[in-house]
Parts: structure tokens; C-alpha cells; sequence
């Protein structure tokens, strides 16, 4: 017995998946992210009357166009918009029924009417990017024309054909609520930009800051970044957040927060001060709870860096030899957690000049189904073999490796100083 699933045993070697594909009695297919054919099942091609040499190894809409003759034609569009969701998103899409007219593949020129009920899941690789789509799809022709055929027809089968017309309604509901979203996420971060401040050194010290939107989501707005020249000589503050939430209303909380906290750490002793002032004040902002922020504050007179943490991920020190020091000594609960105030932490530790300085929030390093500590060791490991180049390369070369290229799902902002 080689092993069990469930409650069945499997004998032998281990299970043939691609004889298991073959063999599926629906018509599914597998595209790549850029929707081309990598693999097909027999029920599919039996569906679509094509041969697997018309089909592998092609891009899905030279195979199946829309009717060039219906100026209405919306399935191309409509599968596009589903797959390329899918792609970006990482996420399941079940599409409503579609007309998608094909073309016989015998008589040049001359299209059949066709109903489909498809479904497009990811295929996810082990690093959790997205590497393959599977298209589902059931062909539902004949129950489509059974609604034309009331006389002589079960009535079961013009009830169940009513629900393409109420498909089609829903479809266009999802589609204009779609519209409405991305017309939200493209003001939010519009508004995002404005209340970010520029990017600009710290006194004669190099740094780089990055924000990177969820890609297609409206996960957006939530994260935010500030940097700081503090009174008194050579002395910096730099801090990231993160707000619960997304969209228009995490943009508002996240430019008062980073106000707030920019305002506080120029009159504050340290930065556990000024994470007290501002989880006092995100008290009095609605949508500001369970906020995290972490603050660093820089002194190169005296070569040290004194941090506290709102339940944020820990900042991450990478010295000029290589080693990794995660900043993880002075952690609290996120902001407006605790029912009474409460002094907050503060750690101290000192640094070597030539150390880089990273701050981030979670979407540089979360990943789905994947422990936390895979991806802050991923940081580690990029930060110390990037540490010799300049701030501007090092954030392009995280962004590159470590936010995942597909099925971004959460927005990133990142901060990198050299000290």
C-alpha cells in the first residue's frame, strides 16, 4: 500500500496527473499568465471541435475570437477581464453564463451560436506567484435554446434557462460595480501620492522609500511611510504604518496618522513617545483601530538607533559585514489595542556607518499559505547580498524579489537608508 487519500487507497508509485487531466469528463484547459494555451484535455477539444496542434501553444483569443459578424459580442471581453482578474489576484472567478460564438472549424466563416458556464482558477507555484490558469468550462448550449422552445419542452428545462437572462443581469451589475471600484482605487491613490512626502535624504545621508499598490485590488491606501530630520544635529526619524482597511477611507486615516506622527516625533524624547501621542490620537479617528506603526529614531553622533514597535514587523539592520539584525526588542500592541494608556517600549542598539537601515509593511514579505519567517528570512538573505549598492537599488531589487510579481494582494511600502 504506497499511501492513502482519504478514506481510499492508492496503490503503486503514485497518481498520474497528467492521465487524471486527460480524463476529466469537463472540458478544462490550462493558460499561461499571459493566456496562452499550455495544455488542453480531450473534453475540451471534443467541445470545441479543434485538434490539439490548432490549440497548445497558442494565444487563447487567435484560437477563439469573437463572431467578427455580432458588433455585440462581449464573451473575448468578458473570459480577458475573468482571466486577467484571476491572474492578478491569485483568487477563483466563476463567471456568469456567456455567449461565445465559435467558429467551425470545417467551414471557414461560418459561426455557431454557443453557451458557456466557465470557471478560472489559479494554479499557484510553491513561492505562492501564480504560474498557470485553469479554464473550466461546461458548454450549456441546448439548455440555452430550450428557453426559445417553450412548446413541447419540460418546463424544468425552460425554468433552469431563465437563469442565463438573470446571469447576464448579474454579470452586468458585477461589471459597472467593477467600474465603480476602479474609479475609487485610482482616486485613493491619487490622494495617497499627495499626502506621501517626497522622497529626499536625510541630511547628507542617502535614502530611497517605495510604495507599491496592490496589484488590481483595491487592497490599497493602507500603508503609508515618513521621514523626519529632527532637531538637535545629526538626528533622523523614519517610520512605516499600516491601516486596517482600504480604498478612500484608509487613505484619509493613513495621511492623519503619518501627520500625527511626524508632528509628535519632532517634540518627543524618543520614538516610544511619539507612538504613545499617536495611539492617543488614533483613539479620536474612526477606522484608525488595530493601526501598527513603528518609529526609528537615528542619532549619527552617537552611532545608535532607538526604535519602538506598535505591532508592527520589526525593522531590519544589515551591517556592513552582512549580518542581519532584526530590530525586534521593544514590540507592543498596535494602536488603540490596550482600553487604558500605557507607556510603550524602547530599545537602543548602535550601528557601524555603511549599515543599511530597512523599514517595511507586510506585503513585502507575506505570502499566502506560507509562515511569516520564510519571508522575513527571504529579506535577510536579499538585504545582505545587495547591501554594497546605493538606497535606489537596493528598494528596486526587494520590490523585484520578494514582492510576489503575481497575485499581489496587499499594498508595500519600504524605506532604505544607508547610515
Amino acid at each position: 500500500m504506497a499511501g492513502t487519500t482519504g478514506r481510499w487507497t492508492v496503490s503503486g508509485p503514485g497518481i498520474d496527473y497528467e492521465a487524471v487531466f486527460q480524463a476529466l469528463p469537463g472540458a478544462a484547459a490550462l493558460l499561461t499568465p499571459e493566456l496562452v494555451y499550455a495544455d488542453v484535455n480531450e473534453a475540451f477539444l471534443a467541445v470545441s471541435g479543434r485538434t490539439r496542434e490548432q490549440v497548445v501553444g497558442r494565444y487563447l483569443f487567435d484560437v477563439f475570437p469573437d463572431n467578427p459578424s455580432d458588433p455585440s459580442a462581449s464573451g473575448m471581453r468578458n473570459l480577458r477581464a475573468s482571466l486577467e482578474r484571476v491572474a492578478a489576484t491569485g483568487e477563483r472567478d466563476a463567471m456568469a453564463l456567456q455567449r461565445y460564438d465559435v467558429e467551425d472549424s470545417e467551414r471557414p466563416g461560418v459561426w455557431q451560436e454557443r453557451y458557456w458556464s466557465p470557471v478560472n482558477v489559479p494554479v499557484l507555484s510553491p513561492d505562492g506567484t501564480v504560474a498557470l490558469l485553469l479554464h473550466r468550462v461546461e458548454e450549456v448550449t441546448e439548455l440555452i435554446r430550450a428557453r426559445g422552445a417553450r412548446t413541447g419542452t419540460d418546463r424544468s428545462q425552460v425554468l433552469e434557462a431563465e437563469l442565463y437572462t438573470r446571469a447576464r443581469e448579474l454579470q452586468e451589475v458585477n461589471e459597472r460595480l467593477r467600474q465603480a471600484h476602479s474609479h475609487e482605487r485610482e482616486v485613493a491613490l491619487h490622494l495617497q501620492e499627495a499626502m506621501l512626502p517626497t522622497p529626499r535624504p536625510l541630511g547628507r545621508h542617502r535614502a530611497a522609500v517605495r510604495y507599491r499598490p496592490a496589484a488590481g485590488a483595491l487592497n490599497v491606501c493602507g500603508d503609508w511611510y515618513d521621514l523626519v530630520d529632527l532637531p538637535g544635529g545629526d538626528r533622523a526619524a523614519v517610520a512605516v504604518g499600516d491601516v486596517v482597511g482600504h480604498g478612500l477611507r484608509a487613505a484619509g486615516v493613513m495621511g492623519q496618522l503619518r501627520s500625527a506622527l511626524s508632528a509628535a516625533s519632532r517634540v518627543a524624547d524618543g520614538p516610544a513617545q511619539a507612538l504613545e501621542v499617536l495611539g492617543l490620537y488614533a483613539r479620536s479617528v474612526d477606522g484608525a483601530e488595530s493601526a501598527t506603526a513603528v518609529s526609528v529614531f537615528i542619532d549619527w553622533h552617537s552611532s545608535t538607533l532607538t526604535y519602538s514597535s506598535a505591532g508592527h514587523l520589526a525593522p531590519v539592520l544589515c551591517h556592513p559585514g552582512g549580518t542581519v539584525t532584526f530590530l525586534d526588542e521593544a514590540t507592543d500592541p498596535p494602536l488603540g489595542a490596550r482600553p487604558d494608556h500605557a507607556p510603550r517600549p524602547q530599545a537602543r542598539t548602535a550601528f557601524t556607518s555603511g549599515s543599511i537601515l530597512a523599514l517595511y509593511t507586510d506585503g513585502l514579505v507575506e505570502r499566502r499559505r506560507e509562515d511569516i519567517d520564510a519571508g522575513l528570512a527571504r529579506l535577510a538573505d536579499a538585504l545582505s547580498r545587495h547591501r554594497a549598492a546605493d538606497p535606489d537599488t537596493i528598494a528596486d531589487a526587494l520590490l523585484t524579489e520578494l514582492a510576489a510579481p503575481a497575485g499581489v494582494t496587499d499594498d508595500t511600502a519600504l524605506v532604505i537608508l544607508r547610515l
